[in-house]
């Protein structure tokens, strides 16, 4: 089929690069982010799904929006028979929508109804699901509420993180949207619309969010931190300043510790919560590099009684 690919983060490279590799189906082009400023010097950068299309030399639309009339005059220019979709970030407008004959078609990193929303793996690592996965469905207006093609289901490991679980339904992910096409086109697939119960909903994590309450369980924790790791980063303050804290261990022979309260041991630095203490992993200083805790809190001078707040 001709196919418009639409996406913009490194999540979506997989998705794409099967999508060429596959050599059944045409990508006329692709539709992403417009270029960003990165770094002190504020320089434009590409996103990742436009430099890769650079180096296949397919064609990239950057529209500011969605709606703007130029993209919708040059989609339906090109009439695309399916619009793959992972990742994009933009809300697409009816008049996209009904523009490619079978329709846009979304690779979404939950098991739908559940984790609707921009936020999905993080959500199912900070809620402690066992099962996540990945479906296919038909967009629609209504947020990540239309039929479904298909659904891969991937095990959360009790020390993942949202990045690294993320990166394996990314891969995963790709061939399951590589077969929806296939389906699409070989007519072997309908979609099946989505249960009315088990909706959830996933929003865009703030970096208030990853905040990290230690007046909370060790667990609920340990599932924080990891569901922020490696975007937007879990942080709290020490000494009035804010530190950010990569993932922690819960520690069932620790001893007692108010929540927050620092404990440094020879080979671990303690910190309290609700319940049993967590040995904290990687930490960054203001201005510092990343190090180990116990480097961090040997350089520190950590005083008895000081706590992360």
């Amino acid at each position: 089929m001709r196919l418009l690919f639409a996406g913009t983060p490194e999540v979506a490279l997989p998705s794409l690069r099967v999508l060429l590799d596959s050599g059944r189906h045409e990508v006329l082009a692709v539709l992403t982010r417009p270029d960003a400023e990165a770094g002190r010097g504020k320089k434009l950068l590409r996103s990742p799904v436009a430099a890769l299309a650079d180096e296949h030399g397919i064609e990239v639309l950057t529209p500011a929006k969605p709606r703007d009339p130029a993209f919708l005059d040059r989609l339906r220019e090109l009439a695309p028979d399916c619009c793959p979709v992972v990742a994009y970030g933009g809300l697409l407008p009816q008049a996209a929508l009904d523009v490619p004959e079978h329709g846009w078609v979304n690779l979404h990193f939950s098991l739908l109804p559940a984790w609707r929303g921009a936020a999905p793996v993080q959500a199912a690592v900070r809620h402690g699901d066992e099962i996540t996965g990945a479906t296919t469905f038909r967009l629609v207006k209504e947020l990540d509420a239309g039929p479904v093609f298909g659904m891969l289901t991937e095990r959360v490991r009790s020390t993942d993180t949202a990045g690294e679980l993320l990166d394996r339904l990314a891969v995963a992910g790709a061939e399951l949207l590589l077969s929806t096409v296939d389906g699409i086109e070989a007519g072997a697939l309908t979609a099946v619309e989505q249960p009315p119960t088990g909706i959830s909903l996933a929003p865009k994590i703030e970096v208030d969010d990853a905040r990290v309450d230690f007046t909370a369980p060790a667990l609920a924790v340990d599932r924080l931190i990891r569901g922020v790791t490696p975007d937007p980063g879990a942080w709290t303050t020490f000494r009035g300043e804010r530190i950010k804290l990569g993932p922690v261990s819960p520690q069932t022979d620790a001893p007692p510790l108010a929540p927050g309260e620092l404990l440094v041991q020879r080979r671990r630095v303690l910190a309290g919560t609700a319940t049993t203490a967590v040995a904290l992993g990687e930490v960054q200083a203001p201005g510092k590099r990343r190090m180990p805790a116990p480097d961090w809190a040997r350089g520190t001078r950590i005083e008895a009684g000081e706590s992360l707040r």
